[in-house]
């Protein structure tokens, strides 16, 4: 394996990285500015209120596409391995 292979299976592994993390992290950052624009204007200023409902934002979206992650890691991983040296 050649340093332009190497560079090219670290740049897909990056991206399906970055394509897997974001349905959870966009949901917890649009969840997150809303909290934050909820609690500026009634000034409650409550750890948990910011908390929880990131954390089950964040569980809702593990739960629906949660398979579609799955698959798209394992089949990367499948055809990682399968590629010969």
């Amino acid at each position: 394996m050649d340093a332009t292979q190497v560079f090219t299976t670290g740049q897909q592994g990056l991206m399906l990285l970055l394509m897997v993390a974001a349905p959870v992290l966009l949901t917890v950052l649009v969840i997150g500015l809303l909290v934050s624009v909820f609690q500026a204007a009634t000034q409650i200023n409550e750890a948990t209120l910011s908390f929880v409902p990131k954390i089950v934002g964040a569980v809702v979206v593990l739960a629906v596409a949660g398979p579609w992650m799955m698959t798209t890691l394992v089949e990367y991983l499948q055809r990682t391995l399968q590629r010969r040296c």
